[in-house]
C-alpha cells in the first residue's frame, strides 16, 4: 500500500519534469553553396530522356547566371528536373517559340540572383539563346527558357516606358549541339488545361525529364579559333 502511494505522489512531479524539459531545437537549413568562380566560357551536358542538349554559358559576359546555373549543376539539383513548358507562336517563320524547364520544387531552390538585362552584358534572344526565367526582375532562380527562333522582343529596352520591357531577360549563353533535341522536345503534345494564366496551353502533357546536367570540359584551342569571326576583306 505504502509503495501504491509513493507511485501516485510521483506522477504529477514526472509531470512537471516533462512539461518542464527544453524542447529540441530544429537545425537550420545549410548554408547554400557559394557561387562557383566561372571562366569566359563553361560547358554544360544536359542528357533529356530525349537526348543530349550541349550548352556554352558565357561567363565573361553573364557571371552571375551563368554561375547560378553552374551551382546548381555542381550540387546535382538539375539531375531530374524537367522540361515542362513549350511556348509556341503561331506567327512567323517556324519553329517560332520558346522551351523551358527548372526546378519546381520551392524546397531546392538557391537563393535569387541579381538580374543581367541584355542592355548591361551585350547577349541577344537569338535562336539557341539560353535564358533565365523570372518573375519580377532579381527573382530569377533555377528555370531557364531555350529559343527556337530569333526573340529579341525579351531584349531588355531601357527606351521603353514599360518597366518589364526595360529589364527584359537575361540571357546567359547558346545550345551548341542539341538544338534537334530541343525542336523534338518542343514538337512534344501540349495539355490544352494545364497551366495558369499565359501558361495555360503552354504546358507539356509529359515533361521530359533531364536525367543529368554535367560540366563538359574547356574547349580546345582548335574550337576557340573556330569560334572567332573570319574578317571580313578589305576593299581594294
Amino acid at each position: 500500500m505504502m509503495h501504491r502511494r509513493f507511485v501516485l505522489a510521483a506522477l504529477p512531479l514526472a509531470s512537471l519534469l516533462v512539461a518542464a524539459a527544453p524542447r529540441k531545437r530544429v537545425a537550420p537549413p545549410p548554408a547554400p553553396p557559394p557561387l562557383p568562380q566561372v571562366t569566359a566560357v563553361e560547358r554544360v551536358a544536359l542528357v533529356t530522356e530525349a537526348g543530349t542538349i550541349e550548352l556554352e554559358l558565357d561567363g565573361a559576359h553573364a557571371p552571375i547566371s551563368t554561375a547560378n546555373f553552374l551551382r546548381y549543376v555542381d550540387a546535382r539539383r538539375f539531375d531530374g528536373i524537367t522540361f515542362y513548358r513549350a511556348m509556341h507562336l503561331a506567327w512567323g517563320d517556324q519553329p517560332n517559340g520558346l522551351l523551358q524547364g527548372g526546378l519546381r520544387d520551392p524546397r531546392r531552390l538557391f537563393p535569387p540572383i541579381a538580374h543581367e538585362p541584355t542592355s548591361q552584358t551585350g547577349l541577344s534572344h537569338v535562336a539557341g539563346a539560353i535564358s533565365m526565367a523570372r518573375n519580377a526582375p532579381g527573382t530569377a532562380t533555377a528555370d531557364f527558357s531555350i529559343m527556337l527562333s530569333d526573340l529579341t522582343s525579351l531584349d531588355a529596352n531601357p527606351a521603353s516606358s514599360d518597366p518589364e520591357a526595360q529589364a527584359g531577360y537575361a540571357v546567359f549563353g547558346k545550345v551548341t549541339a542539341g538544338m534537334d533535341v530541343v525542336r523534338k522536345i518542343w514538337d512534344s503534345p501540349i495539355s490544352q488545361t494545364l497551366g495558369e494564366g499565359s501558361m495555360r496551353g503552354q504546358m507539356l502533357e509529359a515533361p521530359v525529364k533531364i536525367l543529368t546536367a554535367r560540366r563538359l570540359p574547356p574547349p580546345t584551342p582548335i574550337e576557340q579559333v573556330e569560334r572567332v569571326p573570319a574578317a571580313k576583306p578589305t576593299a581594294r
